[in-house]
Order: structure tokens, then sequence, then C-alpha cells
């Protein structure tokens, strides 16, 4: 008798449980079924929406934190924000809202946004650029930007004028960019001025006992600027230590091999002990100048420089670098270098302005004051933040100025009906 109850009962447990998993089953079933015709509904919509439905919910912890309520973050995220669509992914963000000023845009790498109605500005890095994989064809409410902070070396397209014209704004080296980079390799005026890595002119002259009155350091051989085929006919007429790749003929501590340690202070006190370091760009262009110019006049060297055309609007005063290009040959600037070397008087001509700390090219001190980005300091944004602050900012006078047209010519249509 026993047994049979046990037997019912688990009779009992048997039938509960099933209907429970049936009942499971089932809801599963009609979820699953759901779901696949919200799937089936958003892999119809255009212009990439649906996934803009996926980049509102991600915003979501940021809308928590800045207090918004539900009603306005819908209102901010597709109405208030002009987007920023970088072509090429240079930041790497996926989202972010950043404020420029008064100004706000929403900046992202997430290329759906291109249907977005609010995108107002692709942005293009320079390197990454390639005309087979443009944004085509091209909204007339897309402004494009480009960031090249490079030389054309790095992509010489860029630098034709069919396409150079094709961008809205740009930031590059050049002096006429509506940002322009050329000072984007020098911390500041006090760093010019800084007397840290100075080796006064009579510790030199002994140096010169073991070390070249020159010194070359490059281990990109063979730019387009030809700068090491000159560097070794040079050789022929005076002595160059050449620590680098290219024509190497002295060795950096093992300490200091790694082309990373180019900035480290141990790299630089190597460097200020000698008179004269070559100075040689990759390429040859208006206002492109890089830290092989600004490095040795940073360590109390005298630079000879060969490179930008437009290098003596940049100089810090007028006898501050020797200008490859007032030499015919490499003979004539081997018998000037010689003839510094053994004037005490006439070296010290060009690094008297170090000494007393003045900087007199006032394109140069100005170019620095207006600069509203820091190099090396976190203090400020960097020159990436001010070119996107720079479009962003751009794109809201845009907008504000249709506004205006608008409402100008709404206006007058009043008056007339008046």
């Amino acid at each position: 008798m026993v047994r049979v109850q046990r037997r019912k009962l688990l009779a009992s447990c048997l039938c509960v449980t099933a209907a429970v998993f049936l009942l499971v089953t089932l809801q599963v079933v009609v979820e699953l079924g759901k779901f696949e015709g919200k799937k089936f509904k958003n892999s119809n919509l255009k212009d990439g929406h649906a996934k803009m439905e996926g980049e509102r919910a991600q915003l979501q912890p940021f809308f928590e934190k800045e207090g918004l309520t539900p009603s306005r973050q819908k209102t901010l995220t597709t109405e208030s924000y002009p987007v920023m669509l970088w072509w090429s992914p240079l930041t790497g963000d996926t989202r972010r809202l950043g404020q420029c000023g008064a100004d706000t845009c929403f900046f992202t790498i997430n290329r759906t946004y291109l249907h977005h109605r609010m995108t107002r500005a692709i942005l293009f890095y320079g390197t990454d650029f390639n005309i087979d994989s443009l944004p085509l064809p091209r909204k007339a409410r897309h402004d494009w930007a480009l960031f090249h902070e490079e030389s054309p070396k790095n992509n010489y397209k860029l630098f034709h004028k069919p396409i150079i014209t094709l961008f809205n704004y740009t930031a590059t080296f050049s002096r006429h960019s509506h940002l322009p980079l050329t000072t984007q390799y020098l911390e500041g005026v006090e760093v010019l001025k800084s007397r840290r890595y100075l080796v006064p002119l009579q510790s030199k002259n002994h140096l010169r006992t073991r070390l070249a009155p020159l010194v070359y350091v490059q281990s990109d051989c063979d730019p387009p600027s030809d700068r090491d085929s000159y560097v070794r006919e040079l050789m022929a007429y005076i002595e160059v230590d050449s620590y680098g790749e290219c024509l190497r003929n002295r060795d950096l501590p093992e300490q200091l091999a790694d082309p990373a340690s180019m900035d480290a202070d141990g790299f630089y006190r190597i460097l200020a002990q000698y008179k004269f370091i070559l100075a040689f760009e990759n390429a040859v262009c208006d206002d492109y100048i890089t830290e092989k110019f600004w490095r040795p006049l940073k360590l109390g060297v005298v630079p000879v420089y060969h490179g930008s055309p437009s290098i003596a609007d940049w100089l810090p005063s007028n006898r501050s670098a020797i200008l490859v290009s007032a030499f015919s040959h490499p003979r004539e600037l081997a018998g000037y270098i010689r003839q510094l070397d053994r004037d005490d008087g006439r070296y010290a001509a060009y690094i008297e302005w170090k000494l007393r700390g003045e900087i007199s090219n006032r394109r140069l001190l100005a170019a620095l004051a207006e600069r509203r980005w820091g190099v090396q300091d976190l203090s400020q944004d960097n020159h990436i933040d001010a070119f996107e602050c720079m479009v962003c900012t751009k794109v809201w006078d845009n907008i504000r100025l249709q506004e205006k047209l608008t409402g100008m010519e709404t206006s007058g249509r009043l008056s007339c009906i008046a």
C-alpha cells in the first residue's frame, strides 16, 4: 500500500515538472518569435537607423551621469548635436560628446552615421586617406576636414591641388591651413630660452679633441629630400659623427640605441656637446619644420639646416642657424663651418640669442602665443583636440548662419504679405 502511494506521488511530481517545462518552453518560443520579428523589421531600415538606436542605448551611462531626463536625452542625441564622423579612426572613439567652448558636437568613428541627418562633417586623417574609399556621393550638408601633420612623403596624393581643394578645413604644417601645425614640434618659448643642456663654448672646444664639429643622426635613409647624398658628399670635406642607421660611423651607448630614446635626457646631453648639428628634413616644403630644427636650438647647438624654404620666417633670431641653401656646394659649407669652429667670436654670434634669452622673431612669438593647443603639455588640449574643436565650431557657425538667413527670409516674406 505504501509502495503504491509513493508511485502515485512520484507520478504527480513528474506531471507537474512536465507541465512547468512545457510552459517555459512555450514562453521561450514566443519571445524568440518576437525577437525575430523585430530583427526582420530592423533589417529593412535604411540609412543605418537601426544601429543608431544601439548607439543611443550605449550613450545611456553618459546621460545618466550628466543628469539628463529621458525626454531630454532623445532631443540631445537626435536634434541638438551635429555629428562629426572620423572616416579614418584616428581617435578610436566610437562615440563621444565633445565640448568646444559654448558648442558641443558628437564625435564618432562609426561609419553608419554617414547617413544620419545630423552628420555635418567628415574628418580625415591624412596618413590613411585613400581616394578609392571616399564617402561618395558627397552630401551637400557634409563638410570635409583634413588632419595631416606629416610631409608629402607620408601621402603624396594630398598635395595635389585637385585633392587638397576637396576639404573645407585643413590642419597641416602649412601656415595657410585653417589650423596651422607649423610649430607642432616646439613646446614653447621657454624651451628655446632654456640653458638646461647648454655646454659652455670652452668645454666644446676641449671636446673637439675627440668629437667632430658636426653630428648627424638619421635612421630614415634616402628620403625624397636626398639628404644622405648631400651629407655623404659633405663628409669628404669635413669630419661628421653619424650615430643613426644612415651613414653611421659612430655608436650610441647601448641604452640609447633604440630610436625611441631620441627624446631621452642622455641622448640630448650627447648632442649638446657638439658645436653643429646637421638638421635635414625628409622633404622640402614651405613651413614643414620638425624636431630636427627645434632640437639643436633647445640644446644650444647651431643647426645646419636643409628643408623648408621658408625657414627664415621661423628662426628665433636672424643669426641662429646656418642655411644649407646659402652655399652652392658642400665644399663651401664645410669651409664656412671650419672657419666658425676656429673663431670663437664668430661662432658665439650664432648662440648669442640663447645666452641672452632673447627671441626677436615676432612671427614665431605670435604663432606660439596664439596657439590654442600644447605640445607634451597635459594641462592643454593637443593639436588633435584643437582640430576637432575647430571643425565643430565651424559647423556650428554655419548652422547659426543658416538659421539667421532662414529667419531673415521668413521675415521678408511676412513684410511683403503685410
